[in-house]
């Protein structure tokens, strides 16, 4: 790898995130996310936050943004990440890696609760179970995607979509200032 590699990688994700800025309804759209969850949160209801690989560790940043503290310190907010390895290694090996996500909302999940799904794809079978297995129960869903948004986009009570782009790690970019936005929104809208 070059340095001329290096400086065309980092402007090509610059390009995206300008992309992502130039359309207005993308602000529209995390500012509605940003209220779901701090209504739920004012209601007594948790956050409830799942994805794949990397999109599995942006649902633990969130979580761990939202009990911790993100730019100052606050009350903790109820949100947590479906990460335990344990959990996940047992049902994937009695239920079939599908159910990964589906089984703990339907343990856990309660109506009025959100479950944020991260999927760069929009279609992971296990987010999508996840999904119609909140919906059946209450619960609100805001999914984040990325290409054409998948079945995720068709199942989120609010999507945001990162640009098309043809490989996982530039959505995961878009993802996670999303993420911080959702965070930073809500923090205000709480007046925490």
């Amino acid at each position: 790898m070059t340095i001329d590699t290096i400086i065309s990688e980092l402007n090509n994700s610059k390009l995206l995130l300008d992309n992502f800025l130039s359309d207005s309804d993308n602000f529209k759209k995390i500012e509605k996310a940003g209220d779901l969850i701090a209504e739920a949160i004012n209601n007594g209801n948790k956050i409830i936050s799942c994805g794949n690989g990397g999109s599995m560790s942006d649902a633990m940043h969130f979580a761990e943004e939202m009990t911790g503290n993100f730019r100052k310190k606050r009350r903790p907010l109820p949100a947590i990440a479906i990460s335990d390895p344990a959990y996940l290694t047992c049902v994937a090996n009695d239920y079939g890696f599908a159910h990964i996500f589906s089984r703990w909302i339907e343990c856990f999940g309660n109506k009025g609760d959100v479950l944020l799904a991260i999927s760069t794809s929009g279609n992971s079978e296990n987010i999508i179970k996840a999904v119609e297995t909140a919906l059946e129960k209450g619960m609100l869903v805001i999914g984040l995607t990325g290409k054409n948004g998948g079945k995720l986009a068709e199942l989120s009570t609010v999507e945001i979509r990162a640009p098309f782009y043809e490989f996982s790690d530039r959505t995961q970019e878009i993802h996670i200032k999303i993420i911080h936005s959702l965070i930073q929104y809500v923090e205000l809208k709480l007046n925490l």
